[in-house]
């Protein structure tokens, strides 16, 4: 009898349920991995399971691109029948994706227990879809394990019993910890020794779906440059976006990657003088790996990043951004210190605490 279905869909997703699957086998927890295919490009999925060792998906839905609210349909309607057919004690999400909350409430509604790894983050900006698959994946949540101690308080205001949430630490962490002396060194991907260098990631909406924003970012980025050779493994919206509003030639002394994979990445991170990035998790690797970080937004999910790691939130403004830029320069910026439970041990606490609960109907806990 399979007891957890655990669901991973896209790219954020695959380096959190890689170290929850091999934690729930060593303890002897029957699972099963669904893939739901939200990110379809093998370049962003596949190349993920050969280099973090996750087990071939017993379940592909193969979901593909859309709308947020054609994707997350197609998701729930592709799902309900492996469900069915699987019926576990309980389904696990991670994350905040359009797959995070489409299987959560398919599970829910089918009286089949969530489980939410990732819980309580909130950025507090409505305007990000993730945000609102955070909120409402964890009201539906049975069991809810957090990263960050923060997250408890954010849960208790939204209503949620704090016997359901469970402090465990940050599985993202385990992945880096157990790939850390696999990473690619960044010569090799970059095709040359670098004294210094820094390294940019740009995807979200606010970020490269306006000309003017864009164009603004990648102008400092230029300027930036100009200090310190700047890679950028550029996504595939962004780089879409470039050609759109015709700002190729803002690319042309930048060292421009393809979108790379998780050991490519890490090697880059590990290395880097700088970070600048609008994305989440590069925020908590950041903090991990000791690297200065610049993160290109208003706002964060992940507050312990900056009250005790080494990220610095700069907004878009390239006011802003020269500033912190001059200050890593200057003094190396923020060095920080390790959140606690960022020990590489996360997912065997969610194992652990898994051992005990499941046994048990719904509506109750036992965990610590």
């Amino acid at each position: 009898m399979t007891q957890v279905l655990c669901v991973a869909g896209a790219r954020p997703n695959f380096m959190k349920i890689a170290p929850v699957m091999a934690a729930l086998a060593e303890t002897g927890i029957a699972a099963q991995l669904l893939h739901t295919g939200q990110h379809y490009d093998a370049a962003m999925s596949d190349g993920f399971f050969a280099d973090l060792g996750i087990p071939a998906p017993d379940h592909h839905l193969e979901v593909g691109s859309g709308s947020h609210a054609v994707q997350t349909a197609e998701v729930m309607k592709r799902f309900e029948p492996v469900l069915d057919r699987v019926q576990p004690q309980a389904v696990l999400v991670v994350g905040d994706v359009n797959s995070t909350i489409a299987c959560a409430l398919v599970a829910a509604k089918r009286g089949v227990r969530v489980i939410h790894v990732e819980a309580g983050l909130r950025s507090y900006d409505r305007g990000m879809p993730e945000e609102i698959n955070r909120v409402l994946t964890d009201q539906i949540s049975d069991l809810l394990f957090t990263t960050e101690k923060s997250a408890l308080s954010n849960l208790t205001r939204e209503g949620i019993a704090p016997e359901r949430v469970v402090f465990v630490g940050n599985v993202m962490i385990d992945t880096l910890h157990r790939n850390l002396a696999r990473a690619v060194p960044a010569a090799e991907t970059l095709g040359a020794e670098l004294d210094d260098y820094a390294v940019l990631t740009l995807h979200r909406p606010s970020n490269v779906d306006d000309p003017g924003t864009l164009a603004a970012l990648l102008d400092v980025i230029g300027e930036i440059n100009r200090r310190v050779p700047v890679a950028v493994p550029l996504h595939p919206r962004t780089r879409g976006n470039v050609e759109k509003f015709g700002l190729s030639a803002k690319l042309d002394d930048l060292r421009v990657l393809p979108p790379v994979g998780y050991l490519e990445m890490l090697g880059l991170m590990r290395d880097a003088k700088l970070v600048l990035t609008d994305s989440g998790g590069i925020q908590e690797e950041t903090t991990a790996l000791g690297v200065p970080c610049l993160t290109l937004r208003e706002n964060t999910e992940r507050p312990v990043t900056i009250d005790e790691g080494t990220n610095t939130l700069v907004g878009p403004d390239p006011g802003a951004i020269r500033a912190a830029f001059e200050e890593v320069m200057a003094n190396g910026g923020k060095s920080g210190r390790i959140p606690e439970y960022w020990d590489g041990r996360a997912a065997m606490r969610i194992a652990h605490a898994l051992e005990s609960w499941l046994p048990l109907r719904k509506g109750t806990r036992a965990a610590g």
